[in-house]
């Protein structure tokens, strides 16, 4: 009897975190600020919902297959209701190319690498098969981070007014940086793991870039090591402490701290 209630509890759960999520995304969104202005979230609730169930439905009954144009629906819903001083800027990423990105960076490697490991394993001793999984798990890692970088950068594809924001990276370089970061949060146990994020933060943003015809500008974080440290973790600790209670209240201040260091200027257009 009590399986029977295990699928209704899990799409409760599921419920639940998507209209967790519509909140917290309009507390951050709305917590930008930018030249003494902050953004306004003029999203309606009822049309998330709307995208979130349809987008589930349609992704349940094409076995997955229609999951990029949910994941771009939803993208698109944030940043298109969002508006800086009655501008709405414009999310400019399609649903056709994360489905390449998600099948040829994730989904495919994924397949070939676990085929490849499954035949290799079955033909070998057991005494091997813990040295397979490790390996396994490592090819995994690897994987995991072109996906990170190409997912991420299909992301910041906005038009906002007559500026296009992207960014303007190196595949190989990026890459490397992320490894790096990952490998220095495993080694210590996750705890440089909130520096290792603002790492990546920062080399990102010196990395991005709006251009129109006539203005460029780009970004920058000022990064202050140990004491943005200390600050993620101690409210990673409230909200332990709490048991998630406090949660939203540190994820605001993160999120109002990293933003308020972050800088953009203007550059000459060649």
């Amino acid at each position: 009897m009590a399986s029977l209630f295990i699928l209704p509890a899990i799409l409760a759960l599921v419920c639940i975190a998507f209209v967790i999520s519509f909140f917290i995304q309009k507390l951050y969104i709305e917590s930008i600020e930018y030249k003494d202005k902050s953004l306004i979230f003029n999203g309606k609730f009822g049309e998330f919902i709307g995208i979130i169930l349809l987008g589930g439905l349609l992704s349940i009954i094409t076995i997955g297959i229609y999951s990029p144009w949910f994941i771009k629906n939803t993208q698109k819903f944030f940043t298109d209701n969002s508006s800086y001083d009655s501008n709405n800027p414009k999310f400019q990423g399609t649903g056709g190319r994360l489905f390449v990105i998600l099948t040829l960076s994730l989904i495919l490697p994924i397949i070939i690498i676990s085929v490849f490991m499954g035949i290799s394993a079955a033909s070998s001793h057991q005494e091997l098969s813990t040295l397979y999984r490790v390996l396994y798990q490592i090819l995994i890692l690897i994987i995991l981070i072109p996906y990170i970088y190409l997912v991420y950068k299909w992301t910041i594809d906005i038009k906002f007014k007559d500026y296009t924001i992207r960014w303007e990276t190196d595949f190989w370089q990026s890459s490397s940086k992320i490894f790096t970061q990952i490998i220095l949060s495993i080694i210590t146990v996750g705890i440089y793991s909130p520096l290792a994020t603002l790492q990546l933060y920062k080399y990102f943003a010196e990395r991005t870039y709006a251009r129109s015809e006539l203005k460029s500008k780009t970004f920058g974080y000022d990064i202050e090591p140990l004491d943005d440290f200390l600050f993620i973790w101690g409210q990673t600790l409230l909200t332990i402490i709490t048991l998630g209670v406090y949660y939203p209240w540190a994820f605001c201040k993160v999120r109002s701290r990293i933003l308020s260091k972050t800088y953009s200027e203007d550059i000459e257009v060649a």
